[in-house]
C-alpha cells in the first residue's frame, strides 16, 4: 500500500462541483488501494477577498486577527470537500493545520513550520479514512495562536506531511498539466516538461513560476519528497521532480529547463553614494532591517569627477515602501544624493542544468531581445540561470521571443483548464 499525499490548490475546488470532481478522484486513489492525506487550500479567489474585506476595514490589520481570518478560508474548502467524499461511501476527516500537527514560529503572516506531528493524521489512515488537511496555517506552541505560512503555504504544508509521514510521492494538483517551459497563459506554445530537477525548479520558482513555490521545492528537496504537479481535471500524467535526474535520461540534459517572469518586484536605486569602502554593507544592513528579500544587485562604476556612485537592488514591492523609509531616516549616516524608486519592471530568468557546458547562451538570450526591441535594465546570473530586468509591459512579448530563440515552443497549444495557476 503506497501513502500519497494530494494537494488541491483554489481553482481545483473553485467551486461546489469542482469539489465534487476532486472528491471523486481521491476516492478513486483509495479505492485503488493507496493511503490518502489531502492538503487543500481555499476555493477560488477566497484568500484574496478576506484579505480585501480586512483592508476596507482597517488600512493595516493586525497580524494574529488577520491570520485568525484567513486560515477560515481552507477550514470552508477542507469541510465541504470531506462532506463530498463520505458522500461516496468513503470516510474522510477534516483537520485544520494545528489540528494535523503543523508547528511554527510565531511569525504571523510568514510562519516557519518548526515541527510536524501528525499523529491524529496517522491514526485516521489506520482507521482506513482519508485525512484532509487544511493547508497555509498552523500553530505555534509558545503563543497558542493559529498562523499563516505566507505564499505557497498549502504547497508546503503538502511536502512537510509527505516527509514526516514517508510517503511514497507528494501530488500538487493544480489547473494546468504539469510544469511547462513558459506560462502557457503567456506562451500559449510552451511545452510540458516530463521530468525536471529540483534544482532547476528552485530556480525558476525563484524567478516567479508559480505553479510551485519555492519553499516547498526547497523543502522537498532538503527530505528528498518526490513532487508529481499535475492536473485536477484530467488523470494525464504530469511533471516528476526529482532530486536527481541520473538515470532518467539517455540523453544530455535539456540546454533549457524554462523561462519564468515576475512583476512582483520593484527596483530601488539609491544615488549618489560615497564611492569607499563599507557603504554597500552600510546599505544593505539597514535594508535587512526591514526584512526584506533583496534579489538583484547592481552597483555602476564610480564617476571620477564626483568619487560617488549608483547602487540599484530589486526586492518585492510590498518591502518597498518600508524600505525607502528606513533609508531615508538614514540618509545622513550614510551619506547619499536621494532615492528612486521604479515598480513598473518585470524579471525574465533563463533556467537550465545545461548552461554549465554550452557556450553562447547569453549571446542567444541577448540577441532575441535586442530584436525584439526590449531593453535590458539589470543582468544577473548563477551556474544555471540567466534573469534580466526589463519594462513591465514589455515582460510577456520578452518570455514569448526568448522561449521561440531557444526552440522550446510546441507544435499544439497548451491547456489551462481553469485560469489561475493554482
Amino acid at each position: 500500500m503506497s501513502l500519497i499525499v494530494q494537494k488541491y490548490g483554489g481553482s481545483s475546488v473553485a467551486d461546489a462541483e469542482s469539489i465534487k470532481r476532486v472528491a471523486k478522484r481521491i476516492v478513486e486513489t483509495r479505492k485503488a488501494g493507496n493511503e490518502v492525506v489531502v492538503v487543500v487550500s481555499a476555493m477560488g479567489d477566497t484568500t484574496d477577498e478576506l484579505m480585501d474585506l480586512a483592508n476596507e476595514v482597517v488600512p493595516q490589520p493586525d497580524g494574529r486577527e488577520l491570520d485568525m481570518l484567513l486560515t477560515a478560508g481552507e477550514r470552508i474548502a477542507m469541510a465541504l470537500l470531506a462532506m463530498a467524499i463520505k458522500s461516496l461511501g468513503l470516510d474522510a476527516r477534516s483537520y485544520t493545520g494545528s489540528q494535523a500537527g503543523m508547528i511554527t514560529d510565531a511569525r504571523h503572516g510568514s510562519a516557519r513550520i518548526v515541527d510536524v506531528t501528525p499523529d491524529r493524521v496517522r491514526a485516521a489512515l489506520d482507521d482506513g479514512a482519508v485525512a484532509i488537511v487544511a493547508g497555509f496555517q498552523g500553530f505555534n506552541r509558545g503563543t497558542g495562536d493559529i498562523t499563516t505560512l505566507g505564499r505557497g503555504g498549502s504547497d508546503t504544508t503538502a511536502v512537510a506531511l509527505a516527509a514526516a509521514l514517508g510517503a511514497d510521492v507528494c501530488e500538487i494538483y493544480t489547473d494546468v498539466d504539469g510544469i511547462f517551459t513558459a506560462d502557457p497563459r503567456v506562451v500559449p506554445a510552451a511545452r510540458k516538461i516530463d521530468r525536471i530537477s529540483s534544482e532547476e525548479m528552485l530556480e525558476l520558482a525563484a524567478a516567479g513560476a508559480k505553479v510551485l513555490y519555492i519553499r516547498a521545492v526547497e523543502y522537498a528537496r532538503r527530505h528528498g519528497v518526490t513532487l508529481h504537479v499535475r492536473s485536477s481535471f484530467n488523470n494525464h500524467e504530469g511533471t516528476l521532480v526529482l532530486n536527481s535526474l541520473d538515470g532518467e535520461n539517455t540523453v544530455e540534459e535539456p540546454l533549457i529547463a524554462g523561462i519564468a517572469a515576475d512583476l512582483s518586484e520593484a527596483k530601488i536605486t539609491v544615488v549618489g553614494v560615497p564611492d569607499i569602502p563599507g557603504k554597500a554593507a552600510q546599505i544593505f544592513t539597514i535594508v535587512a532591517g526591514a526584512n526584506a528579500n533583496i534579489d538583484m544587485i547592481v552597483q555602476n562604476v564610480s564617476a571620477a569627477s564626483t568619487g560617488r556612485t549608483d547602487i540599484s537592488f530589486t526586492l518585492p514591492k510590498a518591502d518597498g515602501a518600508a524600505v525607502l523609509a528606513i533609508l531615508e531616516a538614514e540618509k545622513a549616516n550614510v551619506g547619499f544624493d536621494a532615492l528612486e524608486y521604479d515598480d513598473q519592471i518585470g524579471k525574465l530568468a533563463l533556467v537550465g542544468a545545461g548552461m554549465r557546458t554550452n557556450a553562447g547562451v547569453s549571446a542567444k538570450l541577448f540577441t532575441a531581445l535586442f530584436e525584439a526591441g526590449i531593453n535590458i535594465e539589470m543582468i544577473s546570473t548563477s551556474e544555471i540561470r540567466i534573469s534580466v530586468v526589463t519594462r513591465a509591459d514589455t515582460i510577456n512579448e520578452a518570455v514569448r521571443v526568448v522561449h521561440h530563440a531557444f526552440g522550446l515552443d510546441a507544435e499544439t497549444e497548451a491547456v489551462v483548464h481553469g485560469g489561475t495557476g493554482r
